[in-house]
């Protein structure tokens, strides 16, 4: 009998697990290269696992390094003040370079509202888990 807590049907639980894989080896990747992020890639990896494998969404959620950002954007979506302002911060040094290398063009400046977008989405996220105030 199907398990009613995994959120998933039987038939698409495989691709759920083959993408929470790919995921979880592109975190890995980033970890090492950095200009490519890691955590987005394990959150999404705990999503898929989450529809498909308790055990295998369990290993992400309690891994040691990464576990701690996962659960705190699953309950809060929170995003810690440091990795705010090197993500900002990044996101601004491409910009520049960018605009540096290549003469304004239309695509630039799309290119520049997305990452302001982007900026804003992070810059307004909570830094970390709501304390109640006594």
């Amino acid at each position: 009998m199907a398990d009613p807590t995994r959120k998933g049907s039987a038939m698409l639980r495989p691709l759920y697990v083959a993408a929470g894989v790919v995921l979880v080896g592109l975190g890995i990747i980033g970890a090492f290269v950095p200009v490519m992020p890691t955590t987005i890639f394990l959150i999404l990896a705990a999503a898929c696992f989450a529809r498909s494998s308790p055990r295998l969404e369990a290993w992400v959620v309690n891994h040691p390094r990464f576990g701690p950002s996962v659960v705190a954007w699953r309950e809060h979506g929170a995003i810690p003040l440091r990795i705010k302002v090197i993500s900002i911060g990044m996101m601004a040094v491409s910009f520049a370079l960018i605009a540096i290398a290549h003469p304004p063009e239309l695509w630039l400046w799309g290119t520049g509202v997305i990452l302001a977008a982007c900026a804003l989405f992070i810059g307004t996220r909570p830094p970390g888990p709501k304390t109640s105030k006594r």
